[in-house]
């Protein structure tokens, strides 16, 4: 019946008054059952393919719009550089002792790392670095894929450190364990904090 009705533009209701009088037989009974299932299929993956191609389209519209703000910065403008620095401290970094981060992503630390090394003149061979891993991750090659990952010497994390809270608990494929950096430097962390305070005491109110 929905195909009749989307094919010649009948209504369903003219359309069930003509068939009311028809008796099916058990096979076509089973053919209609199975064309409706196959149509809904059919609508069910269409709706797929037309969610995934609605979300590519808002994801270019960031890409290009974050871009956009990205070409109006000032390039290789260390201030700018700092501030992104110190709003990453502000969210991640460690707040007492003295200057450190840690983050399970890789990216985010090169990011911290290299942005040190720029501004304030220090290197990453003076940095201490320790890793801590779930108990069922080799200490070896976690040890391995954070120091490539970080450029690294060899043998430059200091200490592994595993989670006994995690025994017999499986690790996700996609965890590499959370790497801590140390820059033993009071005065950057210092720095940092001034720096992100009053940006966002300016924000906040709006001067």
């Amino acid at each position: 019946m929905t195909v009749i009705e989307r094919e010649f533009g009948i209504p369903r209701s003219t359309l069930s008054g003509w068939f009311k009088e028809v008796i099916l037989t058990e096979a076509q009974r089973t053919k209609l059952m199975k064309n409706s299932q196959d149509g809904w299929k059919k609508a069910r993956e269409q709706s797929v393919i037309t969610k995934n191609l609605q979300k590519a389209k808002r994801i270019t519209v960031a890409k290009n719009e974050a871009m956009a703000v990205n070409s109006s910065l000032p390039k290789g403008s260390e201030e700018v550089l700092e501030l992104a620095l110190a709003m990453l401290y502000f969210g991640e970094g460690r707040k007492s002792h003295s200057t450190g981060m840690g983050a399970s992503d890789p990216f985010m630390l090169r990011f911290f790392i290299v942005s040190i090394e720029r501004i304030y003149g220090l290197n990453r061979d003076s940095f201490r670095y320790d890793l801590h891993l779930r108990d069922d991750q080799d200490e070896f090659e976690f040890r391995s894929y954070w120091e490539q990952e970080l450029s690294l010497k060899p043998n430059k994390i200091a200490y592994v450190s595993k989670d006994k809270r995690t025994i017999g608990k499986p690790t996700k494929n996609n965890y590499k364990g959370v790497c801590q950096i140390d820059l033993g430097n009071i005065a950057v962390q210092r720095r940092l904090i001034f720096l992100y305070t009053v940006y966002c005491t300016e924000v906040i109110q709006g001067d």
